[in-house]
């Protein structure tokens, strides 16, 4: 391909929708959502540039720089820098996207180069990386935890072997087609419940989370940075508290996007044991997000997974009867709620890698120590 010029640069974040900078970000949002349409074959998991702003109107909290290489002045890849708000971890999580048009031509090198010194300056020398993989015919490349793999031949895979990252885990994207059949949901949701027994319940809401339950709520979200399944990443925990739960449910309004939430309540103990979050755009062609599931350890094993994936589509069912998908991703090496999604009649649409590089720290002999979740 013939060599193009081009120019790699910061964003400023805008405020607000159409404010200073609104066009370079409206830019940005476009080329994540051809990205993943390009790798995973379909539009629904496109989000507008609205409902992408809330993500980063929360810095305090979820620090992250978003920069953009431009041929021409027109924005056509984007990278984005992610670290924890606790100046000590070692921790930063990447994203390089290029429009498949301008691909090979250096542009995911240089903004990628840009990570790693900024990464390099900031010493966090565990970098994270999420990478969708096409399928594709040839060699596989499996990971450590023995389910999944991804083609060795893709660009994406060299490209990251490379650079350095060893692959440590797959994750399988999934969709469901609504709706679903209320019989059958009315089944899975009494075979569940006859298992949780008396002890457990099911609360539902639509939007922020009630004042009662924000402590539980913000517990449980800090749980699923150390309970989820994350193979050989041994991403850190990641604390919420209230405060915190306020200000990014707060944004998170903004966009236009609604969260369903469902969730378990012990009822001996009075505290929630599990939650399950859907996250409904304001147009139906494109997919409602099953956002982060979880159950506490310590209450496994009574079928409080399934119990609030139900509920929470009898809820969507009710609010939203208009939505036509659902899409969600879990580790492959997640059998219970991959068994729980097939179940509930999910299929494989795509799959991505979770990678990891671990650097020697700058003006050091060797890396940091990481966290084991």
């Amino acid at each position: 391909m013939e060599p193009r010029s081009f120019d790699v640069g910061e964003l400023a974040i805008p405020s607000e929708p159409a404010g200073p900078g609104w066009a370079d970000f409206a830019a940005a949002a476009a080329v994540r959502n051809a990205v993943e349409e390009d790798a995973y074959g379909t539009g629904v998991l496109a989000h507008s540039a609205e409902e992408q702003l809330p993500a980063w109107l929360t810095q305090q909290h979820e620090p992250r720089r978003l920069f953009v290489a431009r041929v021409d002045g027109v924005v056509v890849a984007r990278a984005v820098y992610e670290t924890l708000a606790d100046p000590t971890s070692d921790f930063a999580w990447f994203t390089v996207e290029v429009l498949p048009a301008f691909r090979r031509l250096g542009l995911g090198s240089a903004l990628a180069d840009l990570l790693d010194a900024i990464a390099a300056t900031e010493r966090r020398t565990v970098n994270v990386v999420y990478a969708m993989s096409p399928d594709a015919p040839g060699e596989r490349l499996w990971a450590p935890t023995g389910f999944g793999s991804v083609p060795v031949g893709n660009p994406e895979v060299r490209f990251l072997l490379r650079r350095g990252f060893h692959l440590e885990q797959v994750e399988r994207g999934s969709i469901l087609l609504l709706p679903v059949a209320p019989a059958a949901l009315d089944g899975y949701r009494s075979a569940a419940q006859a298992v949780a027994g008396d002890d457990y319940a099911v609360l539902s809401w639509t939007g922020p989370t009630p004042q009662r339950w924000l402590d539980d709520l913000a517990l449980l979200y800090t749980r699923m940075s150390t309970d989820a399944p994350t193979a050989g990443l041994h991403e850190p925990e990641d604390v919420w508290d209230s405060d915190r739960l306020v200000a990014e449910q707060a944004a998170s309004c903004t966009g236009g996007r609604v969260a369903l939430v469902s969730a378990a309540l012990h009822r001996p103990s009075g505290r929630l044991a599990g939650f399950t979050e859907l996250s409904v755009p304001t147009d139906p062609r494109r997919s409602v997000e099953q956002d982060d599931t979880l159950v506490l350890r310590e209450h496994r094993g009574h079928r409080l997974g399934m119990l609030m994936k139900v509920a929470n589509l009898q809820h969507l069912a009710q609010q939203f009867p208009e939505q036509t998908a659902i899409t969600t991703f879990n580790a492959e090496e997640n059998r219970y709620m991959l068994a729980v999604n097939e179940a509930l009649g999910f299929v494989p649409m795509g799959y991505e890698g979770a990678w990891r590089r671990v650097s020697a720290a700058a003006g050091s002999a060797g890396s940091s120590a990481t966290t084991d979740s």
